[in-house]
């Protein structure tokens, strides 16, 4: 069973929630904990607090975690040429169990069609 806890950006479909709770992991998406104004910042902020990766598709997180030389939350940016929640959904499936420690120590993951790309957190 998944360790790491999720907090999926609101870019991140509901159906791709429902399918990483299903599968098992627990995941919650930034709309059901926080306001859908909420900036970045904050959302790191809570994700810290609350011990949670973020997955998202916005670029910012790693420009805010590099920015601050924060090492925590970790973070998962995905950078596919297809956003549909299939596409995601399985994507995520794959890669999370193989990441999944690493999260846990402080890293940035960016996942791509073809690879998959991970530093360590924090950002240099």
């Amino acid at each position: 069973m998944a360790q790491i806890r999720l907090l999926a950006d609101m870019n991140i479909s509901p159906q791709t929630v429902t399918f990483l709770q299903q599968q098992g992991w627990d995941t919650v998406r930034v709309a059901e904990v926080l306001p859908a104004t909420t900036p970045d910042s904050e959302i790191m902020e809570f994700a810290r607090r609350e011990e949670r990766v973020i997955v998202t598709q916005d670029l910012d997180f790693s420009t805010l975690l590099a920015l601050g030389g924060y090492n925590q939350p970790s973070l998962i940016t995905l950078r596919l040429s297809a956003s549909d929640p299939d596409t995601v959904n399985q994507k995520l499936i794959k890669v999370l169990p193989g990441v999944e420690e690493l999260l846990e120590e402080g890293c940035a993951v960016t996942i791509q069609d073809t690879n998959v790309r991970i530093r360590k957190l924090p950002i240099r």
